[in-house]
């Protein structure tokens, strides 16, 4: 009889595990999104799942792709897998799961542990048991019949397991499926609804594939749209209070863990569905409030705060889990990704929905996608606003208009050229005048940065050394200069040599403090007929952005 060969957990099958769990997760977001009544009934627990896994899978692929021989370690890869998680966490749901794998990584990953290619079974045993208990450890104020549950369920069963890696995760799927199963008798908002918790659903779609990704063997998938809600517990707890907080806050942190200590008790008395996971350093906050700035500055006295998402649950009493009355979607909507929180506010002013782009941390297309769905128009325009999201931007495009919306795709490369389409913006107008129209005014809109070289380096406009202004037009290094503000004289005198009749400055938290009083005297000297806007941009990329129309 042959020997039934024995299944360990490596860097390939962490690989495999996030591409699967990525997949089979793109197949059951609908279905997940659609049973989401706890803790806010947002319909969105599917498609947070989806962000935070592919953020995780990202950062794996990173991994892998730097070695050009072999391949990364297992706790290389698990160490990614966690930190693509956190820093990609989206909503409630996500943020657990982030903290169910930097959980398991602590075990896999530390002391001696991180030396070996593959870990066997009992390793595993304790690695999901340091899972559960993390996440639990995150959470405020766990409550039982909710992705916690099934995790805990997850972590007992596979403690009973004997043999090797693949015996462990086939009972841990088993212990967190049966215990999914019972969600709707443990939380009335489930039984009523007659659905199963969406986060623990999420969870057994993520071990099923960590089961085909250890042992080769695919599992059947189930849905669980249909749960039944009978014999539901009276007792069992609800959400706190009727019509709950208004805002979804979530943001990464960079603080201590003092610091983070104090944050939590702040936030504890703020609102509600606390979650704050991470360590050494870096961590994820995840809150629901009534008062968002007061959130965010507590955040600001912790430490560093930045990617902060703010979500306004603005459709109905989302927070009872009782039945919400369907929003009839918009005729158009704009959707735009900004490079800082400044812009972000002037496109909301202007009735955009914006999605922030942190330097170095360009949306995924999976996030673009969530922002159109998210629009709830039949028709939706996108800026992009940055050449290097030209195809990210597409795909989440076609994703969208697979289900149904109308999308047009603008390809914006700057901030100022989105500024410019949103100007001449009117929903009133048909659909492809607009774009049009819009796609015109970009297009007419010439466009600079301004920034500061990090190191030396070969340029279009020759060598720059670490400390030198760039100019930067049309994408193109154009002028060297060794300070900002004479450098951005310079690129702003050569784009007004073709002419223009508007100047539009957004002026970065980098930049000096009387560039844009000195842009604005010469464009009065020197250009008659020429107006001049600025506007605050915050935390943005580059030190200054110059559009010329």
């Amino acid at each position: 009889m042959a020997q039934v060969p024995q299944t360990f957990l490596d860097a390939l099958a962490v690989r495999t595990w996030c591409g699967l769990a990525l997949r089979s997760l793109g197949r059951a977001r609908e279905e997940i999104d659609a049973i989401n009544v706890y803790p806010v009934a947002d319909g969105d627990t599917g498609t947070n799942l989806y962000l935070t896994v592919e953020s995780a899978t990202a950062a794996v692929e990173a991994v892998f792709a730097g070695y050009e021989q072999g391949g990364p370690s297992l706790a290389d890869a698990l160490r990614a897998m966690a930190h693509g998680a956190l820093i990609g966490a989206r909503g409630n749901s996500g943020t657990i799961l982030a903290q169910l794998l930097r959980g398991m990584a602590q075990v896999l990953a530390a002391g001696g542990a991180g030396d070996v290619s593959h870990v066997d079974g009992t390793a595993l045993r304790r690695a999901l048991r340091r899972a559960a208990d993390a996440a639990r450890e995150a959470v405020a104020h766990p409550v039982e019949g909710t992705v916690l549950t099934v995790a805990s369920a997850a972590a007992e069963a596979a403690d009973g397991a004997e043999g090797d890696c693949g015996a462990v995760v086939l009972a841990a799927y088993e212990g967190a499926r049966s215990a999914l199963a019972a969600t709707p008798r443990q939380l009335a908002v489930l039984g009523r609804a007659g659905v199963v918790d969406a986060g623990g659903r999420g969870l057994v779609t993520v071990l099923a594939s960590l089961v085909e990704a250890v042992t080769g063997d695919a599992l059947p998938e189930e849905t669980y749209a249909g749960a039944a809600g009978a014999d539901v517990c009276p007792e069992a707890p609800e959400h706190a209070g009727e019509g709950g907080p208004a805002y979804e806050v979530i943001y990464l942190l960079e603080a201590d863990d003092a610091a983070v200590a104090r944050l939590r008790e702040r936030l504890d008395t703020l609102g509600d569905s606390l979650v704050v996971v991470g360590g050494d350093g870096l961590w994820n906050v995840h809150v629901h409030v009534d008062d968002a700035g007061a959130a965010v500055e507590a955040g600001v006295e912790a430490g560093r705060p930045y990617r902060i998402r703010i979500t306004h649950f603005a459709v109905g009493d989302v927070h009872t889990g009782g039945e919400r009355p369907p929003r009839e979607p918009a005729q158009r909507a704009v959707v735009a990704v900004v490079p800082g929180e400044g812009l972000a506010g002037l496109y909301a002013e202007a009735g955009a929905i914006t999605v922030l782009a942190r330097p170095g941390e360009p949306p995924a297309s999976g996030e673009l996608a969530q922002a159109l769905r998210r629009a709830h128009a039949r028709e939706v325009v996108l800026l992009p606003n940055d050449a290097e999201l030209r195809h990210t931007a597409a795909a989440a495009a076609e994703q969208v208009r697979a289900e149904g919306v109308r999308v047009a795709l603008i390809p914006t490369r700057s901030a100022v050229q989105g500024i410019a389409a949103l100007a001449v913006h009117e929903p009133e107008r048909r659909f492809d005048e607009d774009v049009v129209q819009m796609t015109s005014a970009a297009g007419a809109t010439r466009y600079a940065e301004v920034l500061v070289a990090e190191r030396q380096s070969w340029t279009t406009a020759g060598i720059c050394q670490a400390g030198d202004a760039l100019g930067l037009i049309d994408g193109d290094v154009a002028v060297i200069g060794p300070d900002l503000t004479g450098t951005a004289e310079t690129v702003l005198d050569r784009m007004l040599r073709a002419g223009g009749e508007l100047v539009t400055l957004v002026v970065g938290d980098d930049a000096p403090e009387a560039v844009a009083d000195r842009l604005e005297a010469r464009v009065r000297e020197s250009y008659l007929a020429v107006d001049t806007v600025v506007y605050r941009g915050g935390r943005q990329g580059a030190p200054l952005l110059i559009g010329v129309e």
